[in-house]
């Protein structure tokens, strides 16, 4: 065979495995041989560079956005990596500067309260009483000396209350501690959504029994089962187990693994020293820099402090996190209770939307179960219904932070309103890596940020009043800001 023939077939024999390979995946590996047909000519099967002289396949680069591939851990830990060794600067920095600042005593000066007089363990004790009152009124409408209508009536006044004794104690009572009033007031928003929880699901349950009366005309077996709920030991198991919603015989596990205990417990206590720690090397000498509010700075000064304050406030939000997670876990193992889907892979969240409902579960199951559902059912829009549901959880969020702390200025309320609209004009725009981003971005300048500005006007106006405090006798870690704004 002459050379000119020879280069002919050998072309024609590249040409089709170059073609080949670029119309299917090759599963062999990068450096193996293309496979050669037993019908081609003897030259051409022998011939050595036959796999070297095809190296391109139609493929796309694999950070474009055409591109399937998805194993981006390598870039992870290499940011990781980056921020441990930027933030750990900025903490030799801050040590530099300011020294060592945590001091555990300052903590518990904002816990401490007077002697003679303790509003928080009052209140907590205080809440007892709303909670035996759902009892008694859940066994009267089982005995028949209570009606229906009347029993939620009395229901709704026994949470109405509920809402009010504290919020009035908190504002009306000087000696209540910034701390007392912080955990006195989320222990009554719990304890009310649960007591509404409560009365809801009996009442669902004594419906539920009645139609089973009417069907088997067996009504004492059923009453008899009704009655064995309605005990101390079931409502107070509910109001500690880590759920909003009431249900009969919740799933159990089947004993309480000790080491799974110490571990929570040891979870708690070092995430909360940390926290403190943030919160005095951090973010105190950051506050210390003012001598004014937020609402009273310049635009200048109130960017420069907000943007110092968004790296240790969303820390700080991530801590919370953990230790939700680790309390939650804690109460289930303590009380062996089996569900614990707390949250869902908001981490992974491409929407707002798909954050809030994967964020907190128990709360979202609430709001499904005693709003939403009961808002469809009464011919309401589900748009609609969903608007009211976010609109009162932005609300709890605002009395939760604004009532201890004795400053209300919608911040917090306004910033979660700023996020829905942000969540629904721009949702067709960002999506998929780019939403998740979105996400992110709106998490370290959204409602933490705005947490951190009560604080950071709260602590101004607590120093204030330190500074200009013309009686030693009175103690001013226990005086909250709206007595020390009054007596300058």
């Amino acid at each position: 065979m002459n050379p000119r023939t020879l280069m002919a077939v050998m072309r024609k024999r590249f040409a089709s495995v170059c073609s080949s390979s670029s119309a299917e995946e090759d599963s062999a590996g990068l450096y193996d041989s293309a496979p050669i047909s037993s019908s081609d000519p003897p030259s051409e099967q022998e011939h050595p560079c036959a796999s070297l002289l095809c190296c391109h396949s139609v493929q796309d680069s694999l950070l474009s956005s055409n591109s399937s591939f998805t194993r981006y851990r390598g870039i992870l830990n290499w940011i990781i990596i980056l921020l441990v060794l930027t933030h750990a600067h900025l903490f030799l920095e801050n040590f530099i500067q300011h020294g060592f600042l945590i001091d555990v005593k300052k903590v518990f000066q904002h816990l401490i309260e007077d002697n003679c007089n303790w509003p928080s363990v009052s209140l907590i004790l205080g809440a007892n009483v709303f909670a035996i009152t759902a009892l008694l009124l859940e066994r009267f409408q089982e005995k028949g000396a209570l009606s229906p209508t009347n029993g939620h009536r009395l229901h709704l006044a026994n949470l109405g209350l509920l809402l009010l004794f504290p919020a009035a104690v908190i504002v009306h009572e000087p000696t209540t501690s910034t701390g007392g009033a912080f955990f006195s007031l989320w222990l009554y928003t719990v304890l009310g959504m649960k007591l509404y929880s409560y009365q809801e699901a009996n009442h669902w349950y004594r419906q539920a029994h009645l139609t089973d009366a009417d069907k088997d005309q067996n009504g004492s077996v059923a009453q008899k089962a009704q009655n064995e709920h309605l005990t101390y030991q079931d409502l107070y198991y509910f109001l500690l187990a880590p759920t909003l919603c009431y249900q009969r015989d919740f799933p159990c596990t089947p004993k309480v693994h000790i080491n799974k205990l110490l571990h929570r417990l040891l979870e708690m206590v070092i995430v909360i020293q940390i926290m403190v720690g943030i919160v005095q090397q951090w973010i105190e000498p950051i506050f210390q820099r003012s001598e004014n509010s937020f609402s009273s700075m310049d635009i200048t000064m109130r960017v420069e402090h907000l943007v110092g304050l968004v790296a240790p406030t969303h820390f700080l939000w991530l801590l919370f996190f953990f230790l939700n997670h680790s309390y939650l876990n804690f109460c289930a193992e303590l009380l062996r209770f089996g569900d614990r889907h707390f949250y869902g892979d908001w981490w992974n969240a491409t929407t707002l939307i798909t954050f809030w409902r994967n964020w907190n579960i128990p709360f979202q199951k609430w709001c499904h179960r005693h709003v939403y559902t009961q808002l469809v059912e009464k011919n309401v829009p589900s748009s609609r219904a969903e608007l009211l549901v976010f609109l009162m959880s932005a609300a709890v969020c605002e009395y939760m932070i604004a009532l201890p702390l004795h400053s209300c200025r919608l911040w917090i309320f306004l910033v979660m309103v700023f996020e829905l609209l942000v969540a629904v004009f721009l949702k067709d725009y960002f999506q998929g890596n780019y939403g998740n981003g979105l996400v992110w971005l709106c998490h370290l300048l959204g409602p933490p940020l705005a947490v951190i500005t009560y604080f950071h006007d709260h602590y101004i106006s607590f120093h204030n009043c330190h500074q200009s405090s013309p009686s030693p006798l009175i103690s001013v870690h226990h005086l909250p800001s709206r007595v020390c704004l009054q007596s300058q």
